[in-house]
């Protein structure tokens, strides 16, 4: 079949289909907006602010976004005054978080205050928890300004 033949074939049944009868939107019924939709059950269960592996993937993270988008060499390579700032301190109904401050020791000797959260479900397809960070002063991208407000609660 030659190409003009098979594009002639789709346009005409594109425009078939286009031409039958479309049937009106029809909203849900009781049973398919109430069964087994009883709300997402959390636990609460959030590692501590001090956790070694949250603590990590912050400084993995950190390392890997200044060497591939900022083209810098910076890396974390301590943490101190690492403290709870709050924990489920919206609506008891949202996800839960715990948030965290504290100071990061640069590779450039300079002490930068560092705010995170910890969420539950935040983690690869809702699966686990999960860390969001931010440094004060190495938000590039002004992700989370001002100095970090958007970590904070």
């Amino acid at each position: 079949m030659s190409m003009k033949r098979r594009l002639f074939v789709i346009a005409a049944l594109g425009t078939m289909l286009s031409a039958l009868p479309q049937a009106p939107a029809q909203a849900a019924n009781w049973l398919e907006k109430n069964f087994w939709l009883s709300g997402p059950r959390y636990s609460g269960k959030l590692p501590e602010c001090d956790n070694t592996m949250a603590l990590a993937e912050i400084a993995s993270r950190f390392a890997g976004k200044e060497y591939r988008f900022w083209n810098s060499g910076l890396t974390i390579v301590n943490f101190d005054a690492v403290r709870e700032t709050g924990n489920r301190s919206w609506n008891p109904d949202t996800i839960p978080r715990r948030f965290c401050s504290g100071r990061a020791l640069l590779s450039d000797g300079v002490w930068r205050p560092v705010h995170y959260l910890i969420g539950e479900d935040f983690g690869m397809i809702g699966a686990t928890w999960d860390v969001e960070w931010c440094v004060v002063g190495l938000d590039r991208n002004w992700a989370n300004n001002p100095a970090c407000r958007m970590m904070r609660p």
